[in-house]
């Protein structure tokens, strides 16, 4: 599978993950050899690791990167994103980076050291999400997976429209955004933000959503190249709608 600027190289966090993406890749016969897909492991450190060596590798052997894509399951916030549906990133945030104090939390750039989002290719990003009929607005990357009520609201409340959270889009992003390679994150999701409750988790129908979203993928970057997407990534000052679709 590639773009007209590339080869696709797909990061997930294990190999159920991958091994659920390239079966969508198979069956839809993606051209070329298909896209590269690496299990990067948990965590958002561990995927900027294996991100940054997966590119270089392949820009060593003349095979830089079109576009880069975090998938995997991952947690979904009601109601924009039940279980079984799928979510892919208008914006891709480090949710937990920053300091907590009694008065709240602090993001990492408020603080004035880096950044706390990256910003898929918009054009890109909303065509994806329109075809894959998936939920589209921010994706929170976490390093400790949301387990109570009380954390699922706060995440709503500092990320409006927030979509779902996983825990290696932001470190698959921001090795990204060191080669200038665009990103796209895409969820399938296995359970709701919230409560931590395994009884309710289904993995396997999540596994089987992110098969059938890579079996779609192939042809929608296809149309989006032929089209020549020219879009820039969206802003932090842009106003445009970030709730469910």
């Amino acid at each position: 599978m590639s773009t007209r600027r590339g080869r696709v190289l797909v990061l997930t966090a294990v190999d159920a993950e991958r091994e659920a993406v390239a079966a969508g890749l198979a069956a839809a016969g993606a051209p070329g050899g298909g896209a590269e897909v690496v299990a990067a492991g948990v965590g958002p450190a561990a995927a900027a690791a294996r991100a940054m060596h997966a590119m270089l590798t392949a820009c060593g052997a003349g095979r830089r990167p079109g576009l880069v894509v975090s998938a995997g399951i991952g947690g979904g916030f009601a109601p924009a994103a039940p279980v079984g549906s799928l979510a892919v990133a208008r914006t891709i945030v480090a949710a937990d980076l920053g300091v907590r104090t009694g008065e709240g939390f602090t993001p990492v750039a408020e603080l004035g050291f880096g950044r706390g989002e990256h910003y898929p290719p918009a054009g890109l990003s909303r065509a994806v999400a329109d075809a894959l009929g998936a939920a589209y607005g921010p994706v929170l990357t976490v390093g400790t997976v949301t387990g109570t009520a009380e954390r699922a609201a706060e995440l709503a409340a500092r990320h409006p429209g927030a979509v779902a959270e996983g825990m290696e889009g932001f470190g698959v992003a921001e090795a990204a955004a060191q080669l200038g390679i665009p990103v796209l994150e895409i969820r399938a999701v296995s359970n709701a933000v919230g409560p931590r409750d395994r009884a309710a988790w289904r993995i396997g129908e999540a596994l089987a959503a992110l098969t059938a979203a890579f079996g779609k993928l192939p042809g929608i970057l296809e149309v989006e190249a032929a089209h020549d997407d020219t879009d820039e990534p969206d802003e932090p000052g842009d106003t445009e709608d970030t709730g469910d679709r």
